[in-house]
């Protein structure tokens, strides 16, 4: 396999990445900074796949991963895994892909670390993070790269769950790879089900985070970016597999990890790692991300249950609901409405809750009254891909390939649907004006025509 590493070329990209990047339209992690989903820019809602219209480059990608994009000046960063049997492992998308079985894979996997060029889609380096058998086996709808990347412009770091957490520098250069043992994800009773790792890595304040919680053991490690060394970990024994990626939020109280779940959905204390607060329940295959936005904290999931959360950061002790009355410290809840896959949106006010059959819920943020309910898209009914926001608008897109625009707001609007012709499992990136697709095949970036952006 031919791996491309251009050193001069990177150099030069460097320095010009100090001159001329905008920090707001970096997209440093899964669903961008604090995972809110959120652009600065204004990309178009309509293109044309197929006839080039505002289609800036596509970039065909080896092997299978479902990880996100994400972007830090001119360098687009992602991962997959290259199976030594097969250019296309097999994947069932569809409503639970099929069973909940085990992918039935043969041969080894290579997992990759892959950069290209924002502005022309160039690959400028590859690197192989790990080769051999997984320690682990896949979900037929699932890939052996389903961590979405994290950066902080000079370090990148990937995880590939019981394959381990590697750091390479932005030039390609490896640092470290800390190995955090077996981590078997699956439904809790069905526990001989191997569905693959999905939790994604943040960097905070010089640190990765990473949240372990697996059938067998569960943790969050916090991990010292410079050296790979754990500088402390938070027990969460008695979890349950959970598919989502925590979230740093800072008050006035000080820095808080919030993390979802199914018995332990909760916030720590960031420092020393005391348990803050704490609900049991919802849906038992936690998935979506939490969100901090106006003062406070959201929380869904949805398999089995659907609820939506509402948390006051200064919250403490259990606040699992007992009755139709939120206990103290949580500001609203409902037991519908939740989404099992994507992460919601927070924007202007209003909570965006798209779930996996393309219902859009939109409620008051502070209070949770319902502005509407209304379906997405046509012809596909799900989606796994969370929303991401930008220039007023919200792009949704499906399994299938659909992308759908809505206009933000408190009534439904939609503004526009194209099709990319191939499955979508990632959840987009934004940087500018650009928005920055992952399907099964490759990766297609989207801008205005006309001159590109420096």
């Amino acid at each position: 396999m031919n791996r491309l590493i251009v050193v001069p070329l990177i150099v030069f990209h460097l320095c010009v990445l100090q001159s001329t990047v905008v920090a707001d339209d970096n997209w440093p992690q899964f669903r961008g900074t604090r995972a809110a989903g959120i652009g600065t820019g204004n990309p178009p809602i309509k293109w044309d796949v197929e006839a080039g219209t505002n289609i800036a480059w596509k970039t065909p990608l080896p092997g299978l991963g479902h990880s996100s994009p994400i972007v830090w000046g001119n360098f687009v960063f992602l991962t997959t895994a290259v199976n030594s049997e097969t250019e296309t492992p097999s994947l069932e998308t569809g409503w639970l892909g099929g069973s909940g079985k085990s992918a039935p894979d043969q041969g080894d996997w290579t997992w990759l670390v892959i950069c290209l060029e924002l502005s022309s889609g160039k690959l400028l380096w590859t690197k192989d993070a790990l080769a051999g058998q997984p320690q682990v086996k896949r979900h037929l709808k699932a890939s052996h790269a389903n961590c979405t990347p994290a950066t902080d412009g000079r370090h990148v770091v990937a995880f590939f769950g019981s394959e381990g957490l590697h750091c390479f520098d932005v030039t390609g250069k490896f640092l470290w790879r800390k190995d955090l043992g077996r981590l078997h994800s699956g439904p809790y009773d069905e526990k001989l089900l191997e569905w693959g790792f999905a939790s994604s890595p943040i960097i905070h304040d010089g640190k990765v985070i990473v949240q372990c919680d697996c059938l067998n053991t569960a943790f969050v490690s916090i991990i010292d970016i410079a050296t790979g060394e754990e500088i402390s970990r938070i027990d969460r024994e008695g979890e349950v597999a959970t598919w989502s990626t925590p979230q740093v939020i800072t008050t006035n109280a000080g820095e808080q990890l919030v993390c979802n779940g199914y018995r332990k959905i909760a916030g720590y204390n960031l420092l020393n790692g005391k348990l803050l607060w704490h609900l049991h329940g919802g849906g038992d295959v936690p998935v979506p991300t939490p969100l901090f936005d106006g003062g406070l904290i959201y929380i869904t999931n949805g398999h089995g249950n659907s609820p939506i959360y509402v948390v006051e950061p200064s919250a403490t002790g259990d606040l699992t609901p007992k009755s139709n009355k939120p206990a103290s410290g949580l500001k609203w809840f409902r037991q519908t409405d939740g989404a099992y896959m994507p992460t919601p949106l927070v924007k202007d006010g209003l909570l965006y809750v798209g779930n996996d059959n393309g219902r859009l819920t939109v409620c008051d943020a502070q209070t949770g009254e319902v502005m509407y309910r209304q379906r997405v898209g046509s012809g596909s009914r799900v989606y796994s891909a969370s929303a991401v926001a930008a220039g007023g608008h919200l792009y949704y897109c499906s399994e299938r390939g659909e992308v759908t625009v809505v206009k933000e707001g408190r009534t439904f609007q939609a503004a526009a649907q194209n099709e990319m012709r191939e499955v979508i499992m990632a959840s987009p990136a934004l940087s500018g004006d650009r928005l920055v697709i992952r399907t099964i095949s490759q990766v297609i970036c989207i801008r205005p025509d006309g001159p590109a952006a420096p």
